[in-house]
């Protein structure tokens, strides 16, 4: 997926759950990651830093391939 800044996306709960960076912390991820608008902010390399604006979170960096565009 080619992804530029301000794009709206969600991550894909198959291609997450799995990851290295679940294997890195806690794999119990909350549902707003996979049913909400995220905002692409920054990119750099093979991630993405991503804002969900609908709730007080923090931005959150994914991996570009777990990542798909939000409809």
């Amino acid at each position: 997926m080619t992804v530029k800044k301000g794009d709206i996306v969600r991550a894909i709960r198959e291609k997450l759950e799995n990851s290295l960076e679940a294997k890195a912390s806690d794999p119990r991820f909350p549902s707003y990651l996979f049913d909400s608008e995220g905002e692409i902010v920054d990119t750099r390399g093979d991630y993405a830093l991503v804002k969900f604006g609908k709730v007080p979170t923090p931005n959150i960096w994914l991996r570009l391939e777990q990542l798909e565009e939000f409809k």
